[in-house]
């Protein structure tokens, strides 16, 4: 277990918590390390004791004991979750979890028009990929939105864009063309698909493919540098297989950007 580095305080385990739209991803850090890591469904009906009981049982299946956590943060883009979140930390951690938000010291500028506006999760992304690689980058999430939040050399935090995700597309046209039917998001061995699942597999990889590297070269040339583009979330290594921009992939970029702003608010 790696302690705290001279501050005088214990050891930190830390539960880290992603609050997204569609999953909830949650990982334990005993110091730097992730121990163990897990995504469960984002769920509004979901009560603070059948949360507590999940991840007790998450934790019992790991062999991660509870009682050890004694920090708990949480990024979170669904208001209403926040007090089921804190009672569910209070009940079963006996800890006051830090919720990123306005009052959080990030570490790091925010140059929105109205830094309160700004996500959570954005944030945290930028903070964590700013600390490992410390230069000019864009931030591309694969989410319910995938997101792409721009960091400058000096370590500000730029602004970004907002697309639609994957499985929102994907949901969209499903709903919408009566005749197209759901399909498995993978990579498609040709661009031209010869059936109608692989056209419009084609069409879902692909299209986000071209949509990231787009985006990344516009932001390049308004940026006036070229930006290193990292890629997190779920899907990123399928996309990212198929992008000439994306040369980095951290599908725990979330997680660590928690642990790096539990730390900056200890």
């Amino acid at each position: 277990m790696t302690t705290a580095g001279g501050h005088g305080y214990p050891p930190a385990v830390l539960l880290a918590i992603d609050v997204g739209n569609t999953n909830t991803v949650l990982g334990v850090y005993e110091g730097t390390h992730l121990r163990e890591h897990w995504r469960i469904e984002t769920s509004h009906t979901r009560t603070y004791d059948e949360y507590g009981i999940l991840l007790r049982q998450l934790f019992a299946a790991a062999a991660v004991d509870p009682g050890a956590v004694n920090a708990i943060a949480i990024s979170s883009v669904v208001p209403p979750l926040a007090f089921t979140l804190e009672q569910m930390c209070l009940r079963y951690f006996r800890v006051m979890p830090l919720f990123v938000g306005p009052g959080v010291k990030t570490g790091m500028p925010i140059l929105y028009d109205n830094p309160r506006e700004v996500g959570a999760d954005r944030v945290v992304n930028a903070v964590a990929a700013y600390e490992r690689w410390r230069c000019g980058l864009v931030v591309v999430d694969f989410g319910t939105a995938t997101t792409f939040d721009a960091v400058s050399q000096k370590g500000e935090y730029l602004g970004g864009a907002i697309c639609p995700g994957i499985a929102v597309s994907m949901e969209a046209l499903f709903r919408n063309a009566s005749k197209l039917p759901r399909v498995e998001f993978i990579r498609p061995a040709l661009v031209i698909g010869k059936n109608t699942v692989a056209s419009i597999q084609s069409g879902l990889v692909y299209g986000q493919v071209a949509l990231v590297d787009g985006i990344c070269a516009r932001m390049a040339d308004e940026l006036g540098f070229q930006p290193k583009v990292v890629a997190t979330g779920g899907l990123a290594p399928l996309v990212a297989g198929a992008s000439r921009t994306i040369t980095e992939v951290d599908e725990h970029l979330t997680l660590d950007g928690l642990r790096i702003l539990h730390e900056r608010n200890r």
